[in-house]
């Protein structure tokens, strides 16, 4: 097919297939999230129709790593090329410099709201924040009575975060909404900490960011309950909103945020002054290191192995078609395992381990994360097709991330017990003096 047949291809299966709502600027130069409000599974979903549809078919590695923007971009995934660049979807790192695991400047990785807000309080005072995201690559996620995986819900609170943040850094972390009292209550509570919030102090709130249009929302959640922090400005109906898990600041309406605030599907939000942090002692990161890690068993993979196998069994009333609706969520839980990669520099830097090996186990963590979007495909296809033969592919999948998170977890537990070796002076004990027996005189 051509480029242009391949374009009407799109534009029909958004139309028809799909009952796409936001067509009004589809066109070549169109992107995909800002101006047709796709996120990543609908336009798995466009890949996925376009194989049914019309026998067009990318490599499932160019569908999980191609990093596409607009609808040309798009397009140009089913043309004839020389040479295929292919480019991570979610970056591994926002940093710039090339200095490698051991150079000056490292990294940084924004995979969980909550953790990127508390951290940022941590480099305004040149704290290594990467210890921190020992507990993200394992993050508390949910599965419904329904089976189906949930990256926010109800019985998920940040809790496990904030006491381990108070007790790491030495910062007290203040969770100023109360979710007994109404609406506009805690909206009151919030507009006087921003009034009042001092020069170093950081006021955390919950809002969906589906209502807030101005700013990028790659997944296009909807509700999407996202933490940020606030600020006043020099005009009073204007907010200075900070979000450091994307990396985004800048201006918005105060009112427009408000209302992002007051939606029903969410609730929450937290005060600290960043000036209060200290570097952890290694006997507390070592504690923190060993409630997070989950040495035994991958709660992901496993979670979404029962998911697969009860829509296949049809356990409560639901069907194998549901299974695409159930797995929705799955590449925001996913993106969360490039912390592993905060976990593998905090080490290496610290053993002075080699640079070269370092980047090879990078490479491992972006190949659990491509083969976690593969499965993600899989699932949809499962779903979409209702072709039970096409579990076994589902099952291989899993096989393979299973495996693949299995094999940075035996590495990093190993670095991690020669860091304790290093970092935690062993018990030197105490020699008992001999009892001296008292003689009878």
């Amino acid at each position: 097919m051509t480029d242009s047949e391949i374009l009407t291809a799109v534009e029909t299966v958004l139309n028809e297939c799909m009952a796409h709502a936001h067509m009004d600027g589809f066109g070549p130069d169109a992107r995909l999230n800002e101006d047709l409000y796709l996120d990543s599974v609908l336009i798995l979903q466009i890949f996925l129709n376009l194989e049914l549809e019309y026998g067009l078919a990318v490599p499932e590695e160019a569908i999980a790593k191609q990093d596409i923007v607009t609808v040309a971009d798009l397009v140009a995934l089913y043309l004839p090329k020389k040479t295929a660049v292919v480019v991570p979807a979610f970056p591994l790192t926002g940093g710039t410099s090339d200095e490698g695991v051991h150079g000056e400047a490292y990294y940084d990785i924004k995979v969980h709201c909550f953790v990127s807000c508390v951290c940022d309080g941590l480099k305004r005072q040149g704290l290594d924040q990467r210890p921190f995201y020992f507990g993200v690559w394992d993050a508390k996620f949910a599965v419904s009575d329904r089976f189906e995986l949930l990256y926010h819900a109800p019985e998920i609170s940040q809790e496990f975060f904030r006491s381990w943040f108070e007790r790491l850094y030495g910062v007290t972390v203040v969770e100023w909404y109360d979710p007994d009292r109404t609406k506009l209550d805690n909206l009151a509570v919030l507009l006087d900490l921003v009034r009042n919030r001092s020069e170093t102090g950081s006021v955390m709130v919950m809002l969906d960011m589906f209502h807030l249009p101005e700013r990028e929302n790659k997944f296009n959640q909807n509700p999407f309950p996202h933490y940020l922090m606030l600020q006043e400005t020099a005009d009073s109906e204007t907010w200075f909103v900070h979000d450091p898990d994307y990396r985004w600041e800048g201006e918005i309406a105060r009112d427009k945020v408000i209302n992002a605030i007051m939606q029903p599907t969410v609730g929450g939000g937290y005060v600290f002054d960043h000036a209060e942090a200290r570097a952890p002692h290694p006997e507390n990161l070592k504690a923190y290191f060993e409630a997070c890690f989950v040495r035994e068993r991958n709660p992901l993979v496993d979670s979404v192995r029962e998911i697969v196998a009860a829509h296949l069994e049809e356990r409560g009333g639901i069907s194998l078609t549901d299974l695409a609706a159930a797995v929705r969520e799955l590449p925001v839980v996913t993106i969360r395992k490039y912390a592993y990669e905060h976990g593998f520099a905090f080490f290496w830097r610290a053993l002075k381990l080699p640079a070269a090996e370092f980047e090879t186990w990078c490479e491992e963590i972006e190949a659990l994360v491509q083969s976690l979007k593969t499965l993600h495909y899989a699932c949809m296809k499962l779903a979409q097709t209702n072709d039970r033969g096409l579990a076994a592919a589902v099952f291989e999948r899993l096989d393979e991330a299973d495996r693949l998170e299995t094999k940075l977890k035996v590495r990093l537990t190993e670095v991690f017990d020669l860091w304790c070796d290093l970092a935690i002076p062993a018990e030197i004990p105490v020699l008992k003096r001999p009892m001296l027996t008292r003689v009878a005189r």
